[in-house]
């Protein structure tokens, strides 16, 4: 398996929020993989690591020896460089879960801004307004008509 490239991002609409995870992983035979996921409330540190998990776990599926990832998230890059150390309780387990994937490959991590991980935000972001569109056309499902009780002596059907 050749070397893969992955982009990350994870992003929460409020912080704690509905939240996302987009993933882009090059190199693969297939082609480029694309991953959006709803990952339900979380703040944006949350989603950044839930990315990786994401992105360490496609590329151990698919037998890769060599994952490099960029991220727009400094906090997940130098905790993962060791640069920062992880004293977040919400986040210490997630980067334990990570270095362990890691360990499994030749992986290396760095930092990229915004303007260059557009596609994983995207991606991140449509999990998110998917859900929330799914969301809220479910509650304009329950239209008040079938919400009232039958009339007296009425029979009531079961669906």
């Amino acid at each position: 398996m050749p070397d893969l490239v992955a982009y990350i991002d994870g992003g929460s609409f409020g912080n704690p929020g509905p939240s996302g995870v987009g993933v882009v992983i090059d190199g693969s035979a297939s082609g480029p993989i694309r991953i959006a996921k709803w990952i339900g409330r979380q703040d944006s540190n949350v989603a950044e690591y839930v990315a990786l998990v994401e992105a360490l776990q496609c590329a151990l599926s698919l037998n890769a020896q060599r994952l490099h990832v960029y991220s727009d998230s400094q906090v997940v890059v130098k905790q993962m460089t060791g640069e920062y150390k992880c004293r977040s309780r919400s986040l210490y387990s997630l980067n334990w879960i990570c270095h362990k994937l890691a360990r499994s490959l030749d992986f290396s991590i760095s930092h990229v801004g915004r303007e260059n991980n557009s596609e994983a935000n995207t991606l991140a972001n449509s999990a998110v307004r998917k859900r929330l569109a799914v969301s809220r056309s479910s509650v304009r499902a329950l239209d008040p008509r079938f919400l009232e009780a039958p009339p007296l002596g009425g029979a009531v059907a079961l669906l």
